[in-house]
């Protein structure tokens, strides 16, 4: 791979933001950053100047579904591949797989495929999003809350199928979503715990007192806050109480203006401090397609005006792409650099992969994008190639 010097205008580094940044990318990783000025142009080397630019680490989206018409539940390489390419163009430089409820062989089939596919995402030196592990929404949620889930498919958590799931997912399962309140929840949560899976709760029923029962035993993730969950209100504060006042659970929001209205977004911002957010998509297939008719798993929903709905006009995930997330959270007020760190440090460090994503730093990936004065991506480079 060739060395490459990139000169911005200004970069955000996890600490500080550097003006006139000079970020040294060799071999698909992060060399060294600091003042252009201060830095040598090595022989052999192409300097890139970006003036008027501004320098992040790419998005990591750990809860999304599809894009550019393809969803994840096909489990191919072909439908893989083209949904990791979609989501590059739009700054997203590595995702969750994240499948949606469907029968136990379903799931393994797409699970099976998904890994497959991990294994051999670099073979192929193409510019494309990297697929970090599986995020499973889905089978163990209550069906009181399920959202466009189908109900034939929902079932109490086994730790017996969690170990199925586990184990088709080949050591690439990252994150379990599942209603705490539920009989058979806690042993999952352990099991799950004991695989080193982040244990989300969702689609979930749960009161403040089962909600904290679940963080006691291990849950440190809530998806998609608001969404699918039991309502709030002053004397039953339910699931969205307990995520508000649990610092150590992190908080994910759809940002469309659509999935949650503006002054809610505030409220969970303002309780849970930038720290603790993280913007996914929830994306379908439909993400960066034109409105129409496409499939979540293996039922469809229709896009008009891009929300898509299912046949009961419920919300079924969402066309948001994440550099949209981000200039709908920064004309709410929130500082540039806190909703960038939203996008990229705060899924990292849920991950566990803080040092390596989510940070233009010495030694991490360089998953970079470009935006202009407007927060339009300009160019984006993934493991150090650049996107088309």
């Amino acid at each position: 791979m060739s060395t490459i010097l990139l000169h911005v205008a200004r970069a955000l580094t996890p600490a500080t933001e550097i003006l006139g940044a000079g970020i040294l990318i060799r071999d698909g990783v992060i060399e060294a950053i600091g003042p252009r000025q201060g830095m040598r142009l090595p022989s052999g080397a192409a300097e890139i100047s970006a003036s008027g630019q501004t320098a992040i680490p790419g998005f990591i989206d750990v809860h999304i579904h599809g894009a550019g018409g393809h969803d994840v539940m096909e489990g191919t390489e072909q439908a893989m591949s083209a949904v990791a390419k979609r989501l590059a163009r739009h700054g997203t430089t590595s995702f969750l797989a994240t499948t949606v409820t469907a029968s136990p062989d379903d799931t393994c089939r797409s699970v099976e495929g998904i890994a497959h596919y991990i294994t051999r995402q670099f073979e192929a030196t193409q510019p494309k999003a990297e697929v970090l592990g599986i995020h499973y929404e889905g089978p163990f949620l209550n069906k009181v809350r399920r959202g466009v889930h189908p109900a034939e498919w929902i079932q109490l958590p086994s730790a017996d199928l969690l170990q199925r799931f586990l184990q088709t997912a080949a050591g690439n399962a990252r994150i379990l979503t599942i209603a705490p309140e539920l009989l058979g929840a806690a042993p999952c949560i352990k099991a799950a715990r004991d695989a080193g899976v982040v244990v989300a709760m969702g689609h979930t029923d749960a009161t403040y007192e089962q909600a904290r029962a679940g963080i006691a035993l291990g849950v440190r993730h809530a998806v998609h806050v608001y969404n699918a969950m039991r309502p709030f209100s002053h004397r039953d504060s339910g699931v969205i109480g307990a995520v508000l006042t649990s610092p150590e659970v992190t908080a994910e929001l759809i940002a469309d203006g659509v999935h949650v209205e503006e002054a809610a977004m505030r409220i969970l911002l303002q309780a849970k401090g930038t720290g603790s957010v993280i913007l996914i998509s929830d994306g379908l297939s439909a993400t960066g397609m034109p409105d129409g008719r496409y499939m979540l798993g293996k039922f469809e929903v229709t896009v008009s005006g891009g929300v898509c709905r299912n046949s009961e006009g419920k919300l079924a995930g969402s066309t948001l792409t994440l550099d949209r997330a981000l200039r709908n959270v920064v004309a709410l007020g929130i500082p540039f650099p806190d909703g960038v760190r939203m996008l990229t440090a705060n899924p990292a460090k849920l991950l566990g992969i803080e040092f390596k994503k989510g940070a233009l730093r010495t030694g991490a990936d360089a998953d970079i994008i470009l935006l202009d004065e407007n927060l339009q991506v300009t160019n984006v480079w993934t493991r150090g190639l650049p996107v088309d």
